[in-house]
């Protein structure tokens, strides 16, 4: 039964100290053994989820306790899960790092507790001996809602290092489930985002990946994490999986020919799969397209979706796209809806960087060296295609970059923290803003959204 999915979290005591290449590892070696595996990310992360989907052969998935709420997670899960013999769950941050001055929400020990799933904790070992068995001691003990099942070492320098390590974790009740050395091949490359995400490098990434399943197979006990993952159980009473459907509704409507064009290619790689769903499930045929390569939106398009990525590093290729700028200008300024999430919202500008966009917004774009992160509350300003006044909903928040002005006559939302102000563009069917949603969390939006491409 999916409720039962054999399951565990792969977390770390902070950032740096191997998650990514542990979880990822794992998953791509449980996949060499012939299991299907579910692969998912804590948090908002939408670069780790395309290496898991290399490593697994199957679409990688957020579980946002913030953005969709602790209520979701459970059946996001199961529905991710669908049809696998087993799932591992990436952290995000250290262990028990959640939203800021939120206590444990969206942490991930937040959500292991959710999905009632053991902990593997992976350790940066690289400049501590004895000292192992005091940090792994203290995190094992700090929530007794969340069952550290193993430890995977990394970083290890040597044999003497680890049979040390070792030593000091022998009393700790904590078993060692893996010791990994260092192995600089295993690298993703990073830059002012984080990793360079999986449509930018794929063959490069192909080959990262299979270097972290040989790994983590070398240096791991798989019998002992797939009996670990096996020892769950089933997930919390009353959870059911996850449906893009009209809740007691009909269920998804069939495609009638209206065509909501997806932005994706390298420069727009951020996406949640929930929202192509939602889409799809409200009777919309979802084409996606590059705004890189093809010159003219998909035949038929009576909708446009641009979500998150770097249009940034593809400034000069996506100005030298003139025929689609124009396209994309002529789809907005007909009325069309069109839904535009951060890198979606510098494409709609006149300018980025000094380069031509799609001048649809009467707004220009550049780079910075300051980083603007962090979730958000937000409640929508006026009507729009996307929600109605008054729509609340949580975002997220991550780019280098700075609209200007930062919102137009009629703001998208107005947000909470840090600061109260509003923000984005809504004119016409347009809505642009710099807030990452997940519309699992209001699905009516999805459905707001296929009705207007509709009727437009």
């Amino acid at each position: 039964m999916t409720s039962s999915v054999p399951r565990l979290v792969v977390a770390a005591p902070s950032s740096g100290s191997g998650k990514t290449t542990v979880a990822t590892g794992l998953m791509a070696a449980f996949a060499a053994r012939g299991l299907a595996v579910s692969p998912h990310k804590v948090g908002p992360d939408y670069i780790d989820p395309g290496y898991h989907a290399l490593a697994t052969g199957r679409v990688g998935r957020n579980l946002d306790a913030y953005l969709c709420g602790p209520e979701l997670i459970a059946p996001l899960f199961l529905h991710g899960a669908r049809g696998c013999d087993v799932a591992v769950v990436e952290g995000v941050m250290g262990l028990y790092d959640g939203a800021a001055g939120e206590g444990e929400l969206a942490s991930t020990a937040q959500v292991a507790k959710l999905l009632r799933a053991p902990v593997v904790l992976v350790v940066d070992a690289s400049s501590q001996s004895r000292s192992v068995a005091a940090l792994v001691h203290g995190f094992a003990s700090w929530d007794p809602g969340v069952r550290i099942g193993g430890v995977i070492l990394n970083k290890v320098g040597s044999d003497r290092h680890e049979e040390l390590l070792r030593e000091a974790l022998d009393s700790s009740g904590v078993p060692v489930l893996g010791v990994l050395r260092r192995a600089p091949q295993v690298d993703t490359p990073s830059r002012h985002l984080g990793l360079v995400p999986v449509a930018e490098r794929r063959a490069a990434a192909v080959e990262a990946v299979a270097a972290m399943a040989a790994q983590v197979a070398r240096g791991c006990d798989l019998d002992a994490l797939e009996a670990l993952a096996r020892s769950a159980g089933a997930v919390p009473a009353g959870s059911a999986p996850w449906t893009p459907d009209r809740p007691g509704g009909p269920g998804p409507q069939s495609p009638d020919g209206l065509v909501v064009a997806v932005a994706g290619g390298p420069a727009f790689t951020f996406s949640y799969a929930e929202h192509a769903e939602l889409l799809a499930a409200a009777g919309a045929e979802v084409v996606p397209f590059d705004p890189l390569r093809d010159e003219g939106l998909p035949e038929g398009t009576r909708g446009l979706v641009v979500g998150g990525g770097f249009p940034e590093v593809y400034a000069g290729e996506l100005s030298a796209n003139e025929r689609l700028r124009k396209a994309v200008a002529e789809l907005a300024f007909s009325g069309a809806p069109v839904a535009a999430e951060c890198a979606g919202l510098l494409y709609l500008c006149r300018e980025l960087d000094g380069q031509p966009m799609c001048g649809v917004l009467d707004a220009t774009a550049r780079m910075t060296d300051r980083l603007t992160l962090g979730y958000r509350d937000a409640v929508a300003v006026g009507d729009s295609a996307l929600a109605a006044a008054g729509t609340r909903m949580r975002g997220h928040e991550f780019h280098r970059t700075v609209v200007e002005p930062g919102a137009g006559a009629a703001p998208a939302w107005g947000v909470r923290a840090p600061v109260r102000r509003v923000e984005g563009f809504v004119q016409q069917g347009v809505h642009a803003s710099y807030l990452h949603t997940h519309w699992a969390s209001e699905p009516g939006v999805a459905r707001r959204f296929v009705e207007r491409c509709r009727t437009s």
